[in-house]
This record gives C-alpha cells, sequence and structure tokens, in this order.
C-alpha cells in the first residue's frame, strides 16, 4: 500500500502525516509512506487544498485534518 500526504509543509500537514503513519503502524500494514510537499506534485494529483491523504494513487481526503480513528477506517477500506 502506498500512503501519500501532500502537503506545503504547514502544520497541519505534520500532523495528519504522523496521524497516517501511527494508523498504519497500529494496523500493522504493509505500507510504503510518502510525503510529497511540491506544488506541482500536489497539482498532478488533482489536490486544490492541503493537507491530502491519497492511498494507492487514490485521493481519500482535502483540505482537513483527521483523527486517529478515521485514518484507521480509510486505510483499512483500501
Amino acid at each position: 500500500m502506498l500512503i501519500q500526504v501532500l502537503g506545503t509543509g504547514c502544520g497541519a500537514c505534520k500532523k495528519m502525516a504522523a496521524t497516517v503513519e501511527q494508523a498504519a503502524n497500529e494496523l500493522e500494514l504493509d505500507f510504503e509512506f510518502e510525503k510529497a510537499t511540491a506544488i506541482d506534485r500536489i497539482v498532478a494529483a488533482g489536490v486544490i487544498a492541503t493537507p491530502a491523504l491519497v492511498v494507492d494513487g487514490r485521493v481519500r481526503v482535502v483540505g482537513r485534518g483527521l483523527s486517529l480513528d478515521e485514518a484507521k477506517k480509510i486505510l483499512s477500506a483500501d
């Protein structure tokens, strides 16, 4: 599973990255984790607001943070 957090490095982006990585670890998923901060990569993903969560190429969350439970639900669904 490829998990990507897209964002410019703001506090909300860093918090999402930490939350999502914690959720994936707690779920004991086999995953690769990437943080993308380059605007061209964010735009190429079709994201117009950050932070954003992309799982296996599918945009799942845009423009808002998420709780640990929410992150676990999203990661478990894929």
